[in-house]
């Protein structure tokens, strides 16, 4: 069941799910605890695949997302499109870039799904926005690595909200440091609950560059045996599965450790298999199952037999992660505790 009086919002990335289910009923199924969802326009790039890319008709693909949007925004919903990829090449601050983001914006708005929030890496987008749409929130991507409040003020009069970086996001005291500054300053905090990433990923940038020309990639003659993500390279090796305990991920159960601190909690699911199972585990704030299958990207594919039994994390696990002196190398926690939630589903789940 739900959580009751969720103290934050939880904002869920848009998908056509494969099984036939409409997105809007699994959103409906979570209010009022999903309060925004957040998508991507048709042929538009961004921080994942592009929507619609790989079917044959991409007119049927646009047509459902209207009738989605349209659905969500009865609900209640408000909706937050993405313009987020982390190059734009040529057209980084250009007319044609305005007039692109601003036939869609004026777009939406004909169609009766006027969007709420501009999610974005890039400064010329949310100047865009600001010019053009003074009344949408304008937030900076988790893309953009924002980890100090900084770097927040160097860019106060872009961005309405913020997601924090990931890496810093378990310190709690960091948190509230920064929830501080935020109230002082008329912003919003946000976090992203369920990245598989890597903690401080060196293939960040990269990885997200070539999706950003992901339409590109895809037609070129590719280095062949080759994976460019850092982390499925790294898992491949048994001895490196403890690195998945040190990530940035947040359990579902700790999520109320960020109550009165957090404005929205976002949740990966664009490319999710199970969309519904993680807003549901997410909404009530339990999981009983392989954490591997929560994040985005998941890894259960890559550990398997093996799997992470989310119920195995001792009752001080989040205290712990938040006063993690990052002294990998002397500190042997997270190796012990692997022993404790590592599973072979061989012998039962």
């Amino acid at each position: 069941m739900p959580h009751a009086n969720q103290p934050f919002s939880l904002a869920v990335g848009y998908q056509q799910p494969e099984n036939g289910e409409r997105f809007p009923a699994i959103v409906a199924d979570y209010q009022p605890q999903v309060g925004e969802v957040y998508f991507a326009w048709v042929g538009t790039p961004s921080g994942r695949a592009i929507l619609g890319a790989h079917d044959d008709d991409s007119n049927a693909v646009q047509d459902l997302l209207e009738e989605d949007l349209k659905a969500l925004r009865q609900l209640g919903v408000k909706l937050d499109i993405l313009f987020n990829a982390n190059c734009y090449g040529a057209h980084a601050f250009s007319r044609d870039l305005e007039n692109n983001i601003r036939s869609v914006m004026d777009y939406l708005g004909e169609l009766g799904c006027p969007v709420d929030i501009i999610t974005t890496t890039s400064p010329a987008i949310a100047h865009i926005s600001k010019t053009h749409y003074p009344d949408v929130e304008v937030r900076a991507s988790v893309n953009m690595r924002i980890g100090s409040t900084q770097a927040m003020g160097y860019v106060n009069e872009l961005f309405d909200s913020f997601y924090l970086q990931r890496d810093r996001q378990r310190d709690l005291r960091y948190v509230a440091g920064v929830h501080q500054w935020c109230e002082r300053h008329q912003k919003k905090l946000c976090l992203l609950a369920n990245s598989g990433c890597l903690k401080y990923c060196p293939g960040q940038t990269f990885h997200d560059n070539f999706l950003a020309h992901i339409a590109r990639v895809e037609t070129m003659d590719n280095l062949p045996g080759w994976n460019p993500h850092v982390c499925w390279n790294l898992y491949r090796k048994p001895e490196n599965y403890v690195e998945f305990l040190k990530a940035t991920w947040i359990r579902p159960e700790d999520l109320h450790r960020y109550a009165g601190m957090v404005h929205t909690i976002k949740l990966a699911t664009r490319q999710h298999s199970h969309p519904r199972m993680v807003i549901g585990a997410y909404a009530g704030q339990s999981f009983t199952g392989d954490l591997l299958t929560l994040t985005e990207p998941g890894f259960s594919s890559i550990f398997a037999p093996y799997y992470i039994d989310n119920q195995a994390f001792p009752p001080d696990w989040a205290e712990r992660m938040a006063q993690c002196p990052e002294n990998c190398d002397s500190c042997h926690y997270c190796q012990e505790l692997l022993k404790r939630v590592l599973k072979n589903s061989n012998e039962g789940f």
